[in-house]
């Protein structure tokens, strides 16, 4: 895995954008920490700038019930203002083969703390039914917050081969 960029708010900001991806890697894995200055945490992706040819599937439990959804931007929620404060949500999510000139599947699994009571645990299939290559990522807030100082996101290039037994193809 190689570093390709880092973002870490300085102040609050309505979206978290990772520009300019190179295409010289087969995978990208994004990491992030988010929280939110409203009471919906709800988190949203734009792919290239655009919501356009996105599908998503949502499962997503409190540890004593699950659901399921579908949605076109919706990848989860992270903290918001309901939560417990100073609380950041995390996740992740992975697009193999993100230069192809075919459809782009992508998962992603996200975690919304709330130390009061309990934290929700989401898992996110997606679908970017584009020939074109991703070239740029954007987290944004499904309400019209903005992400507060100290939210992340870092992505990862990830290079076909075997490296220390793990192999990509």
């Amino acid at each position: 895995m190689t570093l390709i960029q880092h973002i870490e708010l300085g102040s609050a900001q309505a979206n978290i954008t990772l520009s300019s991806i190179p295409q010289t890697y087969t995978d990208l894995y994004l990491l992030f920490s988010g929280r939110v200055s409203v009471t919906d945490g709800g988190l949203r992706l734009r792919v290239n700038g655009s919501t356009a040819n996105l599908s998503t599937r949502l499962l997503y439990g409190n540890g004593s019930s699950a659901t399921s959804a579908t949605d076109t931007t919706y990848i989860g929620t992270v903290s918001d203002s309901n939560t417990t404060a100073n609380t950041f949500g995390n996740g992740s999510l992975y697009f193999p083969n993100y230069a192809s000139s075919t459809a782009k599947s992508f998962s992603g699994e996200i975690v919304h703390e709330n130390n009061a009571t309990s934290a929700v645990q989401w898992v996110t299939a997606g679908l970017y039914n584009s020939s074109t290559a991703i070239t740029s990522l954007e987290l944004f807030n499904a309400g019209s917050g903005n992400f507060v100082q100290y939210s992340s996101a870092t992505l990862y290039g990830i290079l076909k081969g075997t490296s220390n037994g793990v192999t990509v193809s």
